[in-house]
């Protein structure tokens, strides 16, 4: 409650690119992704992941820019579900659940990608997106998620924590 205010102008123009790459209507027109208040908070999580995949070898400076921005998709998460009328008794405990999932995909992602590993990571979206299923649907986004992997690695850092992250595949 007392924490310090981390987010700065880089932050939140980082944050909203993640938001609005994630409310991209592809995803949900033609991937299949579910438009739900469940499937839109797999995309955050999704390209938040891809973000501080992009950002874990980065040095101390980067590693707090990250933070911050992992500090505010909580707290709009936090804002969201009030809004959606939980209870502020509920919120503490929806938000553990969140973020447990939000890790579990991040280790998940992480060690199908760093493996180069397609299956293992359409096992993954899968599991967190699909609930189960396998489709063409999951294939493609897999596709998408190895292309953004490869096209954020050749972003530098500095740039990003300056506020530009570009979801476009590399030119």
């Amino acid at each position: 409650m007392f924490r310090k205010n981390t987010a700065t102008e880089p932050v939140y123009a980082v944050y909203n690119s993640i938001v609005a790459q994630s409310r991209q209507p592809f995803f949900y027109a033609d991937w299949g992704v579910p438009d739900t208040v469940t499937g839109r908070f797999d995309m955050i999580s999704l390209h938040m992941a891809l973000l501080f995949r992009r950002l874990r070898d980065e040095p101390k400076q980067i590693k707090a820019f990250s933070q911050a921005v992992f500090d505010l998709f909580f707290k709009d998460m936090d804002r969201s579900l009030r809004e959606m009328g939980a209870g502020d008794l509920g919120v503490p405990k929806k938000i553990q659940k969140m973020g447990n999932i939000f890790f579990g995909l991040l280790a998940a992602l992480n060690e199908a990608l760093d493996r180069n590993d397609a299956e293992a990571l359409a096992a993954v979206i899968s599991r967190n997106i699909f609930d189960g299923q396998d489709s063409p649907q999951v294939r493609a986004l897999v596709a998408y998620v190895m292309e953004r992997d490869a096209a954020l690695a050749t972003q530098p850092a500095q740039s990003i924590i300056g506020g530009d992250l570009r979801f476009e595949a590399a030119a």
